[in-house]
């Protein structure tokens, strides 16, 4: 099995360890991490559209 495989599988085997522990650790960070994304996403978005604004 490759490197890549096994990392799959270590990270497949670590989240349903997880969630069958702690619930709701798991919902809240992965709440707060799309909370991040989004942020960022939106950060984004406004640094294009202000730097297209900027051009003309």
């Amino acid at each position: 099995m490759d490197a890549k495989k096994l990392i799959g599988v270590v990270v497949v085997v670590f989240l349903g360890f997880w969630m069958f522990t702690d619930p709701d650790g798991l919902a809240e960070t992965a709440k707060s991490a799309g909370a991040g994304a989004w942020a960022l996403t939106t950060q984004l978005f406004s640094g294009v559209i202000d730097f297209v604004g900027e051009m003309d």
